[in-house]
Parts: C-alpha cells; sequence; structure tokens
C-alpha cells in the first residue's frame, strides 16, 4: 500500500481547511469491495473531505464529504497502528469510510463531543433512501486514560429502508508509563436480515512495550463472535493471538516482524489445497516508510 495525504487544517486565523488521503495498491479494493458506486478512480481515494472552523464557543469544526471511520482501534494506516495485521474487530466488526457531514466541538479539555450524518456504511453512493447517524464522545479524565464512546445507528441493508444496524463502540487507552501503553476494544452491533435479528461481538486487548528507543513489542488478544454469520458468512466463533516486534530504523523507517495465531469453532480458514481448517498461523514481515513536509 502506498498513500499520499495533503492537509491544511483550519484554525481561527484561516478557518476554511481540507485533508485528503490517496491510497494505492491492493488494501484500497478491499476497503471499497462492498461500495455500490466502486470505480476504479473512488477506490483510491481513501479521504476526502472539506473543513470549517466556525467560530462557536471553542471552535465548532464541520467536515463534509468522504472520511474514514471513528469506530475502533484501528487505523487503515498500519504504521499508526501497535501490530502490523489488522484485527478481527477491524476487519468485521466496523465500517471502514463513511460519505457526508460531521461535526466536532471540544467541550473543554477533557470532554470532545462528535456527531455525523452519513449515507451509511462504507457507501459513498448510498444503498437505500435512509441515512444513517453517529455520535461520539472523548473523554480524558487524566492525562494518561482516554476514553472513546461511539455510536451509530441506520439502515444499511439495499433497498431496505426499514430495517435498522445499530452499533456500539468503545475503545480505552492507559499510558502507563513512558514505556507501557495499555489499549482495550468492544464492539456491539445488531441488524436485522431477511426479516431475522443478527448480532456480532468481539473484544479485542492490546499492549505496547517501548523496551528502548528503537525496540518495541506489542501483543494483541482478541476474540470475535458471529453467531449468525450476519459478518463472516459463517456461524462461528473467531479469537486470534498476535506478537509483533518493531525495530525502528531511524525516524521515517518501522521495520516489524509479526507472528500469529488465529482459531474458529467452524472450518473458515482456505489452505493451499482448497481444504477449509478451524486454524491457521501466519508470520509477516513488513517495511513502513513515511515522511512530510510542512510549509
Amino acid at each position: 500500500m502506498g498513500e499520499m495525504w495533503l492537509n491544511k487544517s483550519p484554525t481561527a486565523d484561516q478557518r476554511a481547511g481540507f485533508n485528503v488521503k490517496f491510497n494505492f495498491g491492493p488494501a484500497s479494493s478491499i476497503i471499497h469491495a462492498s461500495e455500490p458506486g466502486t470505480s476504479s478512480v473512488a477506490q483510491n481515494i481513501e479521504q476526502a473531505y472539506v473543513s470549517y472552523l466556525a467560530p462557536v464557543g471553542k471552535g465548532l469544526q464541520i467536515d463534509a464529504g468522504k472520511f474514514v471511520t471513528q469506530h475502533g482501534a484501528e487505523v487503515i494506516e498500519a504504521k499508526d497502528n501497535w501490530n502490523y495485521s489488522r484485527s478481527l474487530l477491524f476487519a468485521l466488526a466496523i465500517p471502514y469510510y463513511h460519505m457526508g457531514v460531521r461535526a466536532t466541538y471540544p467541550v473543554n479539555d477533557k470532554v470532545t463531543l462528535m456527531g455525523d450524518i452519513v449515507n451509511g456504511w462504507n457507501d459513498v453512493v448510498d444503498n437505500n433512501g435512509r441515512k444513517t447517524y453517529g455520535l461520539q464522545a472523548t473523554v480524558k479524565p487524566i492525562a494518561a486514560l482516554v476514553i472513546v464512546q461511539n455510536y451509530m445507528g441506520g439502515p444499511e441493508q439495499p433497498n431496505n429502508d426499514t430495517d435498522w444496524r445499530h452499533l456500539s463502540d468503545t475503545t480505552v487507552t492507559y499510558t502507563v508509563s513512558p514505556a507501557v501503553s495499555l489499549m482495550a476494544n468492544y464492539d456491539y452491533g445488531v441488524d436485522t436480515f431477511a426479516g431475522q435479528a443478527v448480532h456480532w461481538d468481539g473484544v479485542a486487548a492490546y499492549a505496547k512495550v517501548q523496551a528502548t528507543k528503537r525496540l518495541a513489542i506489542g501483543p494483541r488478544v482478541e476474540r470475535f463472535t458471529d453467531p449468525d454469520g450476519f459478518m463472516t458468512g459463517t456461524a462461528q466463533t473467531l479469537t486470534e493471538v498476535t506478537m509483533t516486534g518493531e525495530v525502528r530504523v531511524a525516524d521515517t523507517l518501522l521495520w516489524r516482524v509479526e507472528f500469529r495465531r488465529d482459531v474458529s469453532d467452524a472450518a473458515s480458514f482456505k489452505t493451499d489445497t482448497g481444504a477449509f481448517v478451524k486454524q491457521q498461523s501466519t508470520i509477516g514481515f513488513s517495511l513502513l516508510y513515511s515522511f512530510s513536509t510542512k510549509p
């Protein structure tokens, strides 16, 4: 995956701004796989919105366009995650992006609120005639603790304006010390499909230990339950354990090696022979390079 970002944040002196992220590679096709209006050009625009900082109180920022989802503990860019591979919750429990309008307001230095109205989950072009609504509260009771609570609700089935999908997403991050950080993420979702109520839920726990300035390790453990097979296509419970080793070769260059073990109570993993098994192990190696320039 290769990306190019262009960004101008709105300020009190220059209230207009924008944010654009271009995304190239196989990941962009996976992210947009369920897009009703998929095109080869649109797939390469991960995010594109304009912003305005309204002179209301401490500053009300309004964004309009396509933006990555506010849900989850992880993001699309591996360099900003503690692990290289994405979690089960990132891949299965939440959306990737939205098209619409959002407003963010910092109540004080401990609480920030956000609300949005969007077309839905992963659709620039809406797949029905109703909108989806999201709310977020970010709370920092102390400097070391950050709690983010999200809710999103709206109809997501194609040509169905009646049945609503609801998602609750909670992330808690705690900085134990400059060398140790902990994080947990919980998701719970419900929907109605073909007249039947379905649900899914999952929990993930993370740690990052910065052993030295250049070396870090990051374990992750998670469990995802899909009893109706709505999110994965198979009724199952998935678990995974990941251990990531990280070497910061330079400020702009990051190297990671990772071992991951996935297990399901159903035969869900396809082997090279075409057979399906209940477990798999993977080893990954990654090289991440990034740089930025500011005027």
